[in-house]
């Protein structure tokens, strides 16, 4: 029997209840694995090259279907990476499908506003989020680490150890017509029935693909990042951008809350640059090189350089995307996350379209009997949102709200916001962005 002919059998643990069956219901979860025998003892491996986000909510995914699945991860440990993420109600509705929405709420803040500011301190703009707003998910904001754990953990305890591999940096891959084959560095291939390239920016397998793609596109944008531990700012809980790129730009959040009262604050500035260092999320960053914009900025509501000057870290980043690619699929091999469409870190999107990638993926894995049919499947389901999504971030990300009162204005203070515009033309910037990433409140109850 073949490993495409094993495909059919659908290997599955828990047979009881399915998670997927019905998204949010009360599950009798059972996680003891019981497998049908196979022909030799094989098993129809899906391997998943990448540990991040992406590749362990896949895991989960495919494991909450009955299919089996190995994860291979370049580095050598897990180690905390980046700062704050946004998990928008589509990507939340996903993560709870799975079971996790206790364990993020036990390390997150559950966002109750997106707020708008001019470089003043003026309020422009303001609308509730999540289940504030009447969607059925909260909207989380928590530590990229605190996420990962989140998604860790749950693969260890589910799945079990030996479903993730550390320190299998993936060199290539290649494929016949009964399996696909991942090469790695100093240790031996691995065979399965489907690879699905969830190995971030600077993908490996992408590259084998598309060999002459040049550079991460670089938009003249760069940023500066950091969490700060104080009291709370506004309502405790919100998701707030002030100023625009040219003069100055910030978006500040609370994710970790702590039992004296005090939050961990992420905070990001944007500044136009002519140049830029590597794309990657460890660079340390210097005060100095930003904070000019910002040395005023102290408003009633938050004193920026205060905030600044007391983070514990401060790391650089350009903002950097790829150009959209028409085809993700090349048979047995597919590609998800920023492996496929790497976009700006706006709206909060990055993090969760991979999340959105793998519940398609290990959907149409687990309804079509042919694994290639379910990548093409895939594909098809999520490559020209995804595209669009990547050019919105670069043009009209949601803060284009400030950047029109901005202009407006010519970056001057106002008496009324009523005076300058209309507040429902803002919010129709807002929900515009919201139908483009597929997570307003219409798209969302479809």
């Amino acid at each position: 029997m073949t490993p495409h002919q094993q495909f059919f059998l659908k290997v599955r643990w828990p047979p009881q209840k399915q998670i997927h069956a019905r998204r949010g219901s009360a599950v009798d979860w059972h996680w003891d694995r019981v497998q049908r025998p196979l022909m030799k003892g094989e098993k129809p491996e899906i391997l998943i090259i990448g540990g991040g986000i992406g590749g362990l909510t896949l895991a989960l995914a495919l494991h909450a279907r009955g299919l089996f699945c190995q994860v291979y991860e370049a580095a050598p440990e897990f180690t905390p990476l980046g700062v704050g993420i946004n998990m928008l109600p589509h990507a939340i509705r996903e993560l709870t499908a799975l079971g996790l929405e206790p364990d993020l709420k036990t390390h997150g803040v559950e966002a109750r506003e997106f707020a708008y500011f001019n470089r003043h301190g003026q309020a422009i703009f303001s609308e509730p989020c999540g289940r504030f707003a009447g969607y059925e998910h909260p909207h989380f904001s928590i530590h990229r680490a605190d996420l990962h754990k989140v998604l860790i953990d749950a693969v260890i305890d589910r799945l079990g150890s030996d479903a993730v591999h550390l320190n299998h940096r993936c060199t290539g891959v290649e494929q016949d017509q009964a399996q696909v084959r991942v090469m790695f560095d100093n240790v031996e291939p691995k065979s399965g029935i489907v690879a699905i390239a969830a190995d971030g920016f600077h993908s490996v397998v992408r590259r084998q693909f598309y060999p002459s793609e040049g550079d991460p596109h670089f938009g003249g944008i760069n940023m500066w990042r950091g969490v700060t531990r104080r009291k709370p700012f506004l309502t405790g809980a919100s998701v707030t951008r002030i100023g625009t790129v040219t003069l100055g730009k910030m978006v500040i959040y609370p994710i970790r809350e702590f039992d004296d009262g005090t939050q961990l604050i992420n905070w990001v500035t944007e500044q136009p640059r002519d140049d830029h260092k590597p794309n990657d999320w460890a660079t340390p960053g210097r005060i100095e090189d930003f904070i000019e914009p910002f040395a005023n900025w102290r408003f009633d509501w938050l004193n920026i350089p205060d905030l600044i000057a007391k983070a514990e870290f401060i790391l650089e980043y350009p903002m950097v995307d790829r150009d959209p690619v028409d085809r993700w699929t090349f048979d047995r091999i597919t590609l998800l996350g920023d492996a496929a469409h790497p976009m700006y870190p706006r709206g909060g999107n990055g993090g969760a379209q991979a999340i959105l990638d793998a519940e398609v993926l290990a959907r149409q894995l687990d309804e079509l009997d042919d694994p290639l049919a379910a990548l093409r499947a895939y594909e098809k389901e999520r490559l020209d949102v995804t595209n669009e999504i990547v050019l919105t971030n670069r043009k009209q990300p949601p803060d284009y709200i400030i950047e029109i009162v901005d202009k407006l204005t010519d970056g001057e203070p106002f008496d009324r916001i009523e005076d300058v515009i209309d507040p429902s033309e803002l919010e129709a910037i807002s929900d515009r962005y919201k139908n483009i990433a597929r997570y307003s409140l219409d798209s969302m109850k479809r």
